[in-house]
Parts: structure tokens; sequence; C-alpha cells
């Protein structure tokens, strides 16, 4: 009997590669779309070099055979933006490329498209007590979460004009090694030894490991009866920033120098040098009820926090990679 035939676009990213090996390892034919191929193994998944993903991407060859997209590619947040128009960029890539590759999938005959979208759909953060849902009338907070809606609107009506099989999964922040972004620059500031005025913040927040990631999307490719749905994901050890901040340092194995401040004068110095979002991340709450897909799919985590954590500094052994 042949391998099912899965494409994973985004598969040079670090999710992507994490996605495309522990595929690989199950025995499914994977094929890795990225406009950088040179960091894929041939060993692993056969690469497809594409260039933008946008409305007039030209899928034709790539998508015959496949029996599932897991779309992971996507224009992400922009540390320093430069775009005229930002939302219309975040729109280019995130909504009208989504929409183009899907409605291609449906004409090659594919049955399902997983599309990671973002937990950002929900909202910026949660009220103590409380936890996002699935069931949460959506509330994107910026140009990025935006583009995620709009473009999971969009794979709901090609859903319904076509048949496509689509399967949405919105991820908190993704931790790992090599993790890029807010996590990455975590990982430097802990490993310069600065001190982080953190020790008063007193949040609780869901993040998902990339290997916990990455098996709840082959979850939601495989399982029949993840079709048409909507999941939230998570680790499900919701922990506070300086808590983090501590484990990780354990971790690596250097110390954490969180000291305490006052959190209101954090948020006015997010204020008034207009970095009140990253701030808020660093302070708030984001919890998460991952509930329906382990209902629905029966999955829970195999890695907890702190193996996840673990495997930050000391490699990806932890994960079945060969």
């Amino acid at each position: 009997m042949s391998r099912q035939q899965i494409l994973v676009t985004g598969a040079s990213g670090f999710v992507g590669q994490v996605v495309c090996a522990e595929l690989s390892h199950r025995g499914y034919a994977v094929t890795g779309v990225s406009r950088d191929i040179g960091k894929l193994d041939s060993r692993i998944c056969t690469a497809v070099q594409i260039g933008a993903i946008d409305a007039d991407t030209d899928w034709s060859g790539v998508l015959d055979g496949m029996g599932c997209v897991v779309h992971l590619a996507a224009r992400a947040h922009i540390l320093h933006e430069d775009a005229a128009d930002p939302l219309d960029s975040f729109r280019h890539t995130n909504v009208r490329g989504t929409e183009r590759l899907a409605r291609s999938a449906a004409a090659a005959g594919v049955k399902r498209l997983v599309y990671v979208s973002s937990i950002g759909v929900n909202g910026l953060a949660t009220r103590a007590g409380a936890r996002f849902a699935e069931t949460d009338p959506p509330a994107p907070h910026n140009d990025y979460s935006l583009s995620k809606w709009e473009a999971e609107q969009v794979l709901a009506q090609v859903s319904t004009e076509t048949g496509l099989q689509v399967v949405v999964v919105r991820p908190p922040l993704v931790y790992g090694e090599g993790a890029p972004g807010n996590f990455a620059l975590m990982v430097k500031i802990l490993r310069r030894g600065l001190p982080l005025p953190l020790a008063s913040v007193k949040n609780q927040r869901d993040l998902i490991y990339v290997g916990n990631l990455a098996d709840a999307l082959i979850s939601c490719a495989s399982h029949p009866a993840a079709a048409g749905q909507t999941y939230l994901v998570c680790d499900g050890e919701p922990v506070s920033t300086p808590e983090l901040l501590r484990q990780l340092a354990g971790a690596m194995g250097v110390p954490s120098r969180v000291f305490p401040f006052p959190p209101a004068l954090l948020k006015l110095a997010g204020t008034l040098t207009g970095q009140s979002a990253p701030v808020e991340r660093l302070l708030g709450s984001l919890q998460i009820d991952s509930g329906k897909i382990r209902r629905e799919l029966g999955w829970h985590p195999p890695y907890t926090l702190q193996q996840g954590l673990r495997a930050c500094s000391f490699g990806s052994e932890l994960l079945n990679l060969p």
C-alpha cells in the first residue's frame, strides 16, 4: 500500500522542519515547499522550491497526488515594519495566497487542508480566570491576526464551494530549539545575563512546544473527526512570565536575574514608548482551553513544558528525528 502523501508549505521554517521530520518518521511521504530548499533534508522530504505565495502562485503539478496540505507559510510579525500598507501586505500572502492554494488544492483533488492560524484571532490577552475557546467571538488585535482571521473565513468559503476539508489550528507562542521572535529574544537576554524587572508579574500564559504542535497538526491531518473544525492548542501548563524565565534559565544552566519592579510602571513605559503590545505580552495573561481537540481527537501533548524547555538547550534529541 502506498504511503499517504502530505505537502507542507513553509517547510524550511522553525515549525515546518519539525513537522516534516515527524511526518516522515511516522511513514508519510512528505513534500516540503519553501523558497529556501537548501534547509530541507532529502532524507525527510521531497523539496520543491516555489516563489512568493500570493494570488498568482502557480501550483501546477505540485499538488498532484497529495492527500493533505499543512499550510504553515505566512507573512508573520515584522519587528521593523517598512511596508507602505502593512495590512495589505499581510493580506497579500496570508489571505489571497491562502485562497489561491486552497482552490488549487481542491482542483487537484486534495481532500484536506490544515491551516495554521494564530491565537491572536481570539485576542491579545485573557481576563483573570478566563480562557480563550473556539466559541469566543473573534477579536483580532493587529494586522497579522486580522489577516489570519480573514484567511479562516476565506477557507470556510472555499470549503463550502469545493468540498475541500479544512481544519484550522490556532496556537499561542511556539517555543523550541531555534524558535524565532519573542522567544529567541528571551533566550538571548538570558544568555547575556541581563537583569529583567519582571519578578513582580503575576500572570499566566499558555505556550506550545514545537514538538507538541507538530503532533497536533498530524492529528488534524489524519483524524476523520477533524474535518471542518477549528482547534485551539497548547501544552496545557500555563506559566507566569518570571517562572518561564526561571525554568528556561535553569534548562540553559544560566541565572535568570529577574528582580521585582512595579508592573504598572512597566505598562506606563510601554505606553510612552509605543510598545504597549509587547509589554502586554510580558505582563498580561493568555490562557487557552484546549479541551475540544483533546475530546474530539483524543490528542494529548506528548511533551511537557519542562521537556520542551530542555530541548531548547540540548537540541532535538527529545523528538523522533532521524
